[in-house]
């Protein structure tokens, strides 16, 4: 079969219609990590009848236990689809052995360290190739911590990003007990045994993770943890950053809190990094939580139209939808 691309291998596994979108679904297979096995799904919407009139492209990257239906339902409904109907290229990524993407080889050591140094950066070759220009990335969660590592890490540098957007993202929350060294080890003796944590037992989400990203996690919240890895210091990238930067945290959200959110888009420089919090206080109509702050009937009415905005402009509006005023 025909390659999609001329980097890598990509195969286009199906091109449907969705109601007045089109949806067609690509597996990328990069083979620039370790694990050779590694395929990553791209799912692509537009907009029916406007095929030869893509827009500005943008990348939507889950959080963990997640897939392309946090962006996507089957119903057509989320901000990716809300996304394309405004006229942007919208892509969904699926990270490894998430949603479409299988697992590879070695899914159970996965890392956002391989993430960010490999994935995404295949990820933006890929689509820019198809559209022509740099892409704009939004990232939930786990997934904008990804993306944060791959700017910190000079992995996507000004050529594989012309915006970044992080919603409910952070590295600062401290877990006192993982700065006891033999609590420390223990927990990661303990976690060592699996191979996965699962997203239906925990009730976190649909997917799994693999126990990898759970032990980075440990190291990087430890006695001496830093954000990074053996070879980069991820946090102190981040003051070399030079793309437009938006952190948006929630005020009900208690997993990453608004302070921590804050804290990460600090570390950017102010030239470049722009920050709204969600709550009541600022004129939105909820103290939004983690998953309501995109996923939500009052998203759909107050926050989608501020992410569509961003995307035009790589600034936020004078006054929030809902008449809140901007911070930063």
């Amino acid at each position: 079969m025909q390659s999609s691309s001329d980097l890598f291998p990509v195969a286009l596994m199906s091109a449907e219609l969705r109601g007045d979108l089109t949806e067609d679904v690509y597996r990328l297979k990069p083979g620039n990590s370790p694990d050779a096995s590694v395929e990553l799904v791209l799912t692509r919407l537009g907009r029916f009848g406007q095929e030869g009139a893509r827009g500005v492209p943008v990348i939507l990257v889950h959080g963990s236990f997640s897939n392309r239906r946090f962006w996507y339902s089957p119903k057509g409904l989320g901000l990716g689809p809300h996304l394309a109907r405004a006229g942007f290229d919208v892509w969904i990524a699926e990270m490894r052995g998430h949603g479409l993407s299988p697992r590879n080889q070695q899914y159970r050591r996965n890392q956002v360290a391989d993430y960010a140094r490999y994935d995404l950066p295949a990820i933006a070759d890929f689509v820019r190739e198809q559209a022509g220009q740099r892409p704009h990335w939004i990232g939930h969660s786990l997934g904008g911590t990804t993306l944060a590592a791959a700017l910190g890490g000079r992995y996507l540098g000004d050529d594989g990003a012309a915006s970044v957007a992080l919603f409910g993202s952070q590295v600062s929350r401290v877990y006192w007990p993982l700065k006891v060294p033999p609590v420390a080890w223990g927990g990661r003796l303990l976690l060592s045994r699996f191979d996965v944590l699962s997203g239906s037992r925990l009730k976190r989400g649909p997917e799994d993770e693999p126990i990898g990203l759970a032990l980075e996690s440990m190291r990087w919240h430890g006695l001496f943890g830093r954000f990074g890895d053996a070879e980069r210091d991820w946090w102190a990238g981040l003051a070399e950053v030079s793309v437009p930067v938006l952190a948006v945290a929630a005020a009900g959200d208690m997993q990453d809190p608004v302070w921590a959110c804050r804290k990460l888009v600090e570390q950017i420089p102010e030239a470049y990094r722009h920050f709204q919090r969600l709550a009541r206080d600022e004129g939105f109509s909820d103290d939004f939580g983690h998953i309501e702050m995109l996923v939500s009937k009052a998203a759909e009415r107050e926050v989608w139209p501020l992410v569509a905005y961003w995307l035009e402009h790589q600034q936020l509006p004078v006054a929030a939808p809902a008449g809140g005023a901007v911070a930063l």
